[in-house]
């Protein structure tokens, strides 16, 4: 039953129009910004041409080597993927005195769709054998996006020590990997018809070989879809490559996780990293581990841990990071006081109040923006520099990899102050060797399990 509340409702009269109306016309700012508005991009006009003119991109650390190309994941949220590969490629192309490299994104993507699928399948009959409702919210809530393309460093660990990573012309882009909106509507589809049908079966009291035997047959059909749109890997493959020095080089009939093991991982072991977030609604404790319920995506593969930590910390660790030469992956809600063309993420970059007269975001902290649904991590990029401050010898901006092209952004790169930092990021992978033992024993602790509607599920996969 729903509560009778005794709150009277304020309508909006025709009195309380025209002062709205008065009062707008009476002021000459507003009728400026309108017409400015109207001709326009918003975020333009509010751009501030005092904070444009006092940007450096210049910073005093800065990792040895630019990758290139520089990448583009396109229309796909495939950003978690291409910031990996692009985080790893770095220490390869050095040791391997390389011009120009990318590992494979669409081979990870390939399999993170199988994966997850199977995941998501294997997650209907965990909901349902716990009594969870059709119409209830977590279900309600799964179906909503049975699959996503976005994701989270975990997650690329289970890809990686299963399958391995390959170089891109081994398996190259595909019209459906570059823009995956047809692929994934076909396969929600689908998912949701097998949701339906999986439910069906724990109603009927289906033995777990039947169900598994259903299951089987349903991947089988997502693997043909998958299969026909982005293509199939290969069990091995040859690398041909000349080095800086033009001198030919070949690896001949390796399999993708052969070459992580044995041409990758001496170079950057994924297993080596950890991820750090910082969460700081009051529900959240620091130095706390937390899970989030349905997350995950290879069935059998590692669960997602996020050990919260004050940003401050996570700011010192990048910024040791970049001093020993690893630029570092991480999550952040992107478009927040985001000047896309210039490449700009910072909290002055767009001047709010003087054309609407009121601030958006920032009155608002950081916890409240996640508890009111106005800020979650929702892509993740390369941080490769950093300037630190001579006299207080605290970061003051850093240099960002983003995987949009050389045509956006600073010729594909972003300037990301330390005050945007703060209220913006959320999450980052460093090795365990710049990590304190007291931040590593917080992996070691039960995680306390966030449900699967929570800020901190979200996933990386921003445009």
């Amino acid at each position: 039953m729903v509560a009778v509340s005794n709150f009277e409702k304020a309508p909006l009269t025709e009195e309380v129009l025209e002062k709205f109306r008065s009062e707008f016309f009476s002021c000459p700012k507003n009728v400026v910004a309108q017409n400015a508005c109207s001709k326009l991009d918003v975020l333009d006009v509010c751009t501030s041409r005092q904070r444009v003119q006092n940007v450096s991109h210049n910073f005093t650390h800065k990792v040895e080597m630019d990758a290139k190309p520089l990448t583009n994941q396109k229309s796909s949220g495939r950003c978690w993927i291409f910031a990996c590969l692009n985080v790893i490629r770095l220490p390869f192309m050095k040791h391997y005195n390389l011009e120009e490299f990318q590992f494979s994104q669409s081979y990870l993507f390939f399999w993170d769709k199988i994966e997850r699928c199977n995941f998501y399948l294997n997650t209907v009959i965990e909901t349902a054998r716990r009594g969870e409702p059709l119409d209830g919210r977590l279900v309600s809530f799964l179906l909503v996006k049975p699959n996503d393309d976005g994701g989270q460093w975990d997650m690329l660990v289970n890809l990686i020590k299963r399958y391995g990573v390959m170089p891109k012309n081994c398996f190259p882009e595909s019209v459906c990997s570059e823009a995956t909106l047809r692929m994934n509507t076909i396969l929600m589809s689908k998912l949701r018809e097998y949701t339906r049908d999986l439910r069906a079966l724990i109603t009927s009291g289906a033995s777990d070989a039947d169900i598994r035997s259903v299951i089987q047959s349903q991947m089988e059909t997502i693997y043909r879809i998958v299969g026909i749109c982005l293509g199939i890997p290969a069990k091995s493959f040859t690398w041909e490559y000349r080095n800086k020095a033009k001198e030919y080089h070949c690896v001949e009939n390796v399999t993708p996780l052969q070459f992580y093991d044995e041409y990758v991982k001496p170079h950057f072991n994924v297993e080596e990293k950890v991820c750090l977030v910082t969460d700081p609604r009051p529900t959240s404790e620091f130095n706390k581990a937390y899970t989030v319920d349905c997350l995950g995506n290879v069935v059998g593969g590692r669960t997602i841990i996020y050990n919260n930590q004050p940003v401050e910390l996570l700011m010192k660790l990048v910024a040791e990071s970049i001093k020993d030469n690893e630029a570092v992956w991480f999550g952040c809600d992107v478009s927040k006081r985001f000047s896309t063309k210039l490449g700009l993420d910072d909290l002055e970059i767009h001047d709010y109040k003087a054309v609407f007269n009121t601030d958006v975001v920032l009155p608002m902290s950081k916890a409240e923006r996640m508890m009111y649904g106005e800020s979650c991590m929702t892509h993740a990029m390369v941080i490769s520099a950093v300037s630190i401050d001579k006299e207080t010898e605290e970061p003051t901006k850093w240099r960002v990899e983003n995987s949009w092209g050389e045509e956006i952004n600073n010729k594909g790169y972003i300037l990301m102050t330390s005050d945007w930092f703060k209220e913006f990021v959320y999450e980052v992978v460093v090795d365990k060797k710049h990590v304190p033992q007291s931040v590593m024993d917080v992996f070691k602790q039960e995680p306390t399990v966030l449900p699967a509607w929570d800020p901190m599920g979200t996933l990386a996969k921003a445009l």
